[in-house]
């Protein structure tokens, strides 16, 4: 049995049948990592010491019995997320060195679930970004074809899952970042509903947009790593207060009767053909199982990208107000406070200095209303769009993505060819809905294609079985 090739939640079962130990599996996995990771560059930090301590005290917790969640699986964590006494760079030169005194909630979920971190992977610059070429440390690449990206901005967590140097991992999604590079890279990424998982602990690009999200190699992997860590948070003011339920056991299978609606919108001149025909090809295979296939339109779906481009970057360039040199990471000495703080802010990379500038026009006076105010009430109108959708159908069936993944530095000089790589993905972030991505087969070329299933606020059970029912029917 290769260890490191295992799932999530067959490794789960090895462990508590005491057919293997969490330090093996540990060592299997940090064994792949120094074989591989030099060229696959997924990870930033790797926590070894720290992940054989945990492993040893997962099998003693497993020898007296105990089944916590995740007790003894070997995981990895986007290094935009706050871990004690491990460097936190958020993929930027102006957070280097920053070492966390504390733990984000879904690190502390994770911990007391019994999980074992392996490190922090790579991440585009504050999370700014679809390829992870936007990393101020290194470029990740795909497992699939190392000449093509992994997708991003969380495309070294995808990574690491994807070639087998992690169990399932945490990413974060603000405009499609779990859910591209999972399709990207042939995983299933799942963003839940905003306010599902807290956010506190989370380094913040864009604050009614970021959500954490779980990558995992099947349906059942993703579901119980986001089992560990959903739930409320008093310390995260937009955390929501309401039951958690039994995601793994809502994993079914059964479909039948489950409305799943198709937008016009989002079968576009310039979605790749062979996208288009996997996806057309998995919605079919859902009606097989049972499902009614309902024609929808979410007409103001052309607005996404122009919205979520001026809303995202107002919301950066305060966040990203804090970054001085004072408070965190390095602090490079001028002649004077100001021009200490313009240096040491000169260490923003090229995509983050042109969200915060674009941010910052959008919020100035005289523009406020004709850019900003005006993509919120928009965003109102996108919000709508869903509502009256979900009053028909019960999930929404889309590409993940128009291509799959493209060589790197393909579109590094051409910002909105990008952007447009997001186009799919956006409208979930700004609906405040659920969505997920799950692989739907592959193109010519061998790249895994994925397909994006939509759910109503809070209705992550509704999609993860959805997916759960697809994935089964074309394994078997």
């Amino acid at each position: 049995m290769n260890v490191s090739d295992l799932t999530l939640t067959e490794l789960r079962t090895a462990l508590r049948q005491g057919e293997i130990s969490s330090v093996a599996a540990t060592e299997a996995m940090l064994d792949r990592i120094v074989a591989e990771d030099n060229e696959l560059q997924s990870y930033l930090t790797i926590t070894d010491e720290m992940a054989l301590e945990q492993a040893k005290a997962a099998d003693e917790r497993l020898a007296k019995g105990e089944q916590t969640p995740l007790l003894g699986v070997p995981v990895a964590v986007k290094d935009i997320i706050c871990t004690r006494g491990v460097p936190t760079t958020a993929g930027s030169k102006i957070l280097e060195g920053f070492v966390p005194p504390y733990d984000a909630f879904v690190v502390e979920r994770l911990k007391a679930a019994g999980a074992v971190i392996l490190g922090k992977t790579n991440t585009d610059e504050f999370a700014m970004g679809s390829s992870t070429e936007n990393s101020a440390y290194v470029t990740t690449r795909n497992p699939w074809d190392h000449e093509r990206v992994p997708g991003g901005s969380s495309g070294g967590s995808a990574a690491a899952v994807a070639a087998g140097l992690a169990y399932a991992a945490l990413g974060t999604d603000t405009g499609g970042s779990v859910r591209q590079p999972a399709s990207f890279c042939g995983l299933v990424g799942l963003r839940p509903t905003y306010g599902r998982i807290s956010r506190w602990g989370v380094v913040a690009f864009a604050s009614t947009l970021d959500q954490v999200g779980t990558f995992g190699r099947t349906v059942a992997d993703t579901t119980a790593l986001f089992q560990a860590i959903a739930g409320y948070d008093p310390n995260d003011s937009t955390s929501l207060n309401v039951p958690v339920p039994d995601f793994e056991a809502a994993l079914t299978g059964d479909i039948k009767g489950l409305r799943v609606g198709v937008p016009k919108e989002y079968f576009i001149e310039g979605i790749d053909a062979e996208v288009e025909t996997a996806v057309r090809t998995a919605i079919a295979k859902m009606e097989e199982l049972g499902a009614e296939i309902v024609e929808i339109s979410l007409p103001h779906t052309s607005y996404a990208l122009p919205v979520y481009y001026l809303i995202a970057p107002a919301e950066a360039s305060a966040n990203l107000a804090r970054y001085d040199g004072i408070r965190f990471g390095p602090r490079i000495t001028g002649s004077d406070m100001i021009d200490s703080v313009k240096k040491t802010r000169a260490l923003f990379g090229s995509e983050v200095k042109r969200r915060i500038m674009l941010g910052t026009y959008a919020l100035s006076a005289g523009y406020y209303d004709e850019y900003y105010g005006r993509a919120l009430k928009v965003r109102t109108l996108l919000k709508q769009d869903f509502q009256k959708a979900f009053e028909k159908v019960d999930v929404i069936a889309t590409p993940t993505s128009p291509t799959t993944a493209f060589k790197i530095g393909e579109n590094a000089d051409d910002p909105l060819a990008m952007y447009l790589q997001d186009i799919f993905t956006l409208s979930v972030n700004l609906s405040a809905s659920c969505g997920l991505s799950v692989p739907c087969g592959f193109d010519s070329k061998g790249l895994p294609i994925g397909l994006q299933l939509i759910g109503n606020a809070l209705k992550e059970a509704t999609i993860l079985n959805a997916a759960f029912a697809y994935e089964q029917a074309v394994k078997s």
